[in-house]
């Protein structure tokens, strides 16, 4: 059976190479980094191909035990879903530890900041005090 005469192959090839290009112009525009695209063209080079063949795709059916082979083409989606979902919930993760490593740090610098500014204001007031002290008039 030609591709072009079973709609839903043709469907499916089609949201995959959607998904692929969309994903590669999001890399191009910089609004999805390399390191977060290649579990996308993962996905959507997977997708086509099972789509593309699906003879492939009808032997992936029956070994899995799925009477309806397009079936497997959800059951592919579904899995690189959980798969993104966990690989963004590590980087996740990550990065919330980073966060709270440098709210920490900032914070230490700030109080060390005030507690400079401090000293610098009682010395400026030492200093001033003793000058009166001397008979020095301050302006």
């Amino acid at each position: 059976m030609a591709l072009w005469s079973n709609p839903v192959q043709l469907i499916a090839v089609a949201v995959s190479a959607a998904l692929v290009a969309l994903v590669v112009d999001l890399v191009r525009r910089r609004k999805l980094t390399e390191e977060y695209s290649l579990i996308w063209l993962l996905c959507g080079a997977a997708l086509l191909v099972l789509s593309l063949w699906k003879n492939l795709l009808d032997v992936s059916a029956r070994w899995i035990g799925i009477y309806y082979p397009p079936a497997v083409l959800l059951l592919v989606l579904v899995f690189f879903g959980f798969i993104a979902s966990l690989y963004f919930s590590v980087v996740i993760s990550g990065q919330r530890r980073q966060i709270e490593r440098l709210i920490e740090e900032v914070a230490i610098a700030d109080a060390r900041l005030r507690n400079l500014e401090a000293a610098a204001k009682s010395r400026a007031t030492a200093v001033a005090a003793g000058e009166s002290a001397a008979g020095f008039s301050l302006p």
